[in-house]
């Protein structure tokens, strides 16, 4: 099958049965041309550097506001406390992530800032990442929201690659009783503008949708098309996510229904289709254990997987164990591999600061994976082999 259009991938918002198996199929195939038989994943620690937000996503647990008891910024030796602990485990990324702009929303937060010696989250953001390159082996990821380019310029000093879901280009999810009511920063146009602005600046960046949340799947192949269009234009896109609604009680969209998993993978195979072959397509693996299948729908990537620290965003769903992860994959006859933060294409000059050239150094072997990975028994005796083979 050729490269999906727009127009083509709209039509197949209701393909099902023997026609999804061939669309599945088609899309193992472009994967398996542009990545091969290898499957990768990035060992890191989920730093979440403050739970507040001046946003109201109506789907959020995360976010914690001032006088509940559980509203926190880390301090800077709270955050190297845990990262030391990932280092002795083999993590090699630290994924910082939080709440978008709370200091313009709450005095608390601008109190907790100034305690720092800062004045803005951004502030506190690069401090940290420097922090951790100074301190530690691993690299920062910053996964802090809509940014202006200054900001991502300043980050870029001191993070190996950034992210931001994307999630929708729909405005109707900003109106009243939607997802994305009171959310000043999920206006997809601003959202558009972070992830332009990062091309420009050649920032490797990870972008994504979030399925599920009131979208229709005309919006859904439009925040693709999105995404398409700016990797085309500027290249930096390294990965995408496709991340399925999860209810969580406490919160406005409790009782939303879940997209099912033909819904799921359906979704992956439009994307794996869609999207430039260059960039990798990604499933969080806990928040729907369907490995075989996900991998069948044209995946090639497992996202950030942590042996320390939960998923904070989705507290509920624990991690899989990468060995399991690795039988499952192995099963579908591909081999897991740990890669880094920065994806092996975008190890360049162009995409990368000296501090951050410097310190890949020695981390990165020949095929740009891990150099040291971090899997076990009859598994790690292949991907020995499979790295002997590569280094050749």
């Amino acid at each position: 099958m050729d490269k999906l259009t727009a127009a083509q991938a709209s039509q197949l918002g209701d393909v099902c049965g023997e026609e999804l198996n061939a669309l599945r199929k088609a899309a193992c195939v472009v994967r398996d041309e542009h990545w091969g038989k290898t499957m990768t994943y990035s060992r890191k620690v989920f730093i979440p550097l403050t739970n507040m937000c001046r946003d109201e996503c109506q789907y959020c647990t995360f976010v914690q506001r001032p006088g509940s008891g559980n509203a926190t910024i880390m301090t800077p030796e709270q955050v190297l406390t845990v990262i030391r602990q990932g280092q002795a485990m083999g993590c090699k990324e630290v994924l910082l992530s939080l709440g978008e702009k709370p200091e313009l929303r709450y005095r608390e937060a601008r109190s907790a800032l100034a305690e720092q010696g800062f004045s803005t989250m951004m502030e506190y953001v690069a401090e940290i990442s420097a922090l951790i390159l100074r301190e530690t082996t691993l690299l920062p990821h910053v996964n802090a929201g809509t940014m202006t380019a200054d900001e991502l310029a300043k980050i870029k000093n001191v993070s190996a690659s950034m992210g931001m879901m994307l999630e929708t280009v729909s405005e109707r999810l900003l109106q009243k009783g939607q997802a994305h009511f009171a959310c000043p920063d999920k206006v997809p146009a601003l959202r558009l503008a972070t992830i332009k602005s990062a091309g420009e600046q050649n920032i490797p960046y990870t972008t994504g949708i979030l399925i599920g949340i009131g979208e229709t799947w005309l919006e859904r192949v439009e925040s693709l098309e999105a995404i398409n269009n700016l990797h085309l234009k500027y290249g930096h896109i390294q990965e995408v996510i496709v991340q399925n609604f999860c209810a969580k009680s406490g919160t406005a969209m409790a009782d939303h229904p879940e997209p099912n998993l033909e819904d799921m993978l359906r979704t992956l195979a439009v994307a794996r289709l869609m999207l430039d072959p260059s960039i990798s397509i990604q499933a969080p693996p806990n928040l729907q254990q369907r490995y075989k299948d996900y991998i069948g729908s044209g995946i090639n990537d497992w996202g950030g997987i942590s042996p320390l620290t939960k998923d904070f965003i989705n507290p509920e769903r624990a991690w899989p164990q990468i060995e399991q992860l690795a039988k499952a994959t192995q099963d579908c006859g591909y081999l897991l591999q740990e890669r880094l933060a920065v994806y092996p294409d975008y190890l360049k000059q162009q995409y990368l600061s000296p501090q951050i050239s410097q310190r890949l150094q020695g981390m990165a072997r020949a095929d740009g994976l891990a150099a040291q990975q971090c899997v076990v028994g009859e598994l790690a005796t292949q991907a020995a082999d499979t790295i002997y083979h590569v280094a050749l």
